[in-house]
């Protein structure tokens, strides 16, 4: 986990300056890798806010991060179930960690749907997230490895 540990704050710093990005979870002790909402301590917490899944989508796969993807079986078991929720939020709309298991579980549970959904299967935003100016702000991920 050391190597994982001594980039943290680099990829935090790459997601941050991200086109697109809006937002991550951060908690007063630093980043919210020492949160454990699921109560298992190897099990870890990320979650961000991004105007767009293609935004999102490229710093995931296009930059550093994808390094870090790639040796992530060296940090992490297999998790048996779902562990990533993408889902759309309203501008403004800062998420909260039950929300990410509310999505989470529902995704595990039903699938793909407007609630929560895959990067294989992106589900379009409700028709009240098209009202206005501001539109949806865009899917939220919550990354859960253990």
């Amino acid at each position: 986990m050391k190597s994982l540990k001594s980039r943290l704050d680099e990829i935090n710093a790459l997601a941050d300056l991200s086109p697109g990005f809006v937002w991550r979870l951060i908690v007063n002790d630093g980043n919210a890798t020492y949160l454990r909402p699921f109560g298992d301590p190897r099990m870890l917490l990320n979650m961000s806010v991004w105007k767009t899944v293609e935004q999102l989508r490229q710093y995931v796969y296009q930059t550093a991060h994808v390094e870090l993807l790639r040796q992530r079986h060296a940090w992490f078991e297999k998790p048996a179930g779902v562990y990533t929720a993408p889902w759309w939020v309203p501008a403004g709309h800062i998420p909260s960690v039950d929300e990410a298991k509310q999505r989470l579980a529902h995704l595990e549970t039903h699938g793909p749907t407007e609630f929560a959904f895959t990067f294989q299967s992106v589900v379009a935003p409700a028709k009240i997230f098209s009202r206005g100016s501001t539109g949806p702000r865009s899917g939220l991920v919550l990354h859960c490895e253990c």
